[in-house]
């Protein structure tokens, strides 16, 4: 479960979408990937976007480090991230298409190149542009553009207006899925923000995430509700 940002860390406390896939008996585990902030300059790289190799790379490093450690079964890994870490949840497949077999992005970013376009209304467009940068990493670093590569089903989750990345992130990258052939699902909620913050929404979506991991893995049904 990769934290948003990317410039941002998970530190000790309290997460309701960790804690509820914990109780749902899952082993999670939260990775302070390089990118990360609070860990030094050269642990924090460029960013996770322009350094997505790194980041990523590092994320997939602690989910063999999890099957390494008899913590999970390699054919039960599975993803699970929002905003940045949606991104990430995706972005995995690009990199190793063969590792994570279910994945869960909400409010993904899934295009750098839209991404930069849509700060445009912003006032910190001139920011977002630099942050995100120019050259190569903003096609091979994008999901939506690597579709050929995903083997995972993939879920989304997106409010349809959200601020911070906005829904047509989510949509190109269900269209480009679904026009490769590939199993997807997107999931909106209206008149609903980043956050999502909303206790039935969020319940839906702990309800329908839960059950995707487990038909997709092929585990038990939850015996609680």
């Amino acid at each position: 479960m990769p934290h948003g940002g990317p410039s941002a860390r998970d530190d000790w406390g309290f997460d309701w979408l960790s804690q509820f896939y914990a109780q749902r008996g899952f082993a999670v585990l939260q990775p302070n990937y390089r990118g990360s902030t609070g860990y030094g300059d050269e642990w924090y790289q460029e960013n996770g976007f322009k350094s997505w190799k790194t980041s990523i790379g590092d994320i997939c490093d602690a989910g063999r480090w999890m099957v390494a450690q008899g913590m999970a079964d390699p054919s039960k890994l599975a993803i699970v991230g929002w905003s940045y870490g949606g991104y990430a949840a995706l972005q995995v497949n690009v990199l190793d298409p063969d590792l994570f077999k279910a994945v869960v992005a909400v409010a993904p970013v899934t295009d750098l190149a839209l991404l930069k376009a849509t700060s445009a209304a912003f006032t910190n467009s001139a920011l977002v542009k630099d942050f995100i940068g120019s050259g190569a990493h903003i096609e091979e670093g994008s999901p939506a553009q690597n579709v050929a590569k995903f083997k995972a089903p993939v879920l989304m989750f997106h409010g349809d207006i959200d601020l911070n990345v906005d829904i047509a992130q989510a949509r190109k990258m269900d269209k480009a899925l679904r026009g490769a052939k590939k199993s997807s699902e997107l999931i909106v909620y209206p008149k609903l923000e980043h956050s999502l913050v909303d206790g039935e929404v969020r319940a839906d979506l702990l309800r329908k995430s839960d059950a995707f991991l487990r038909t997709t893995l092929k585990l038990p049904a939850a015996t609680t509700p």
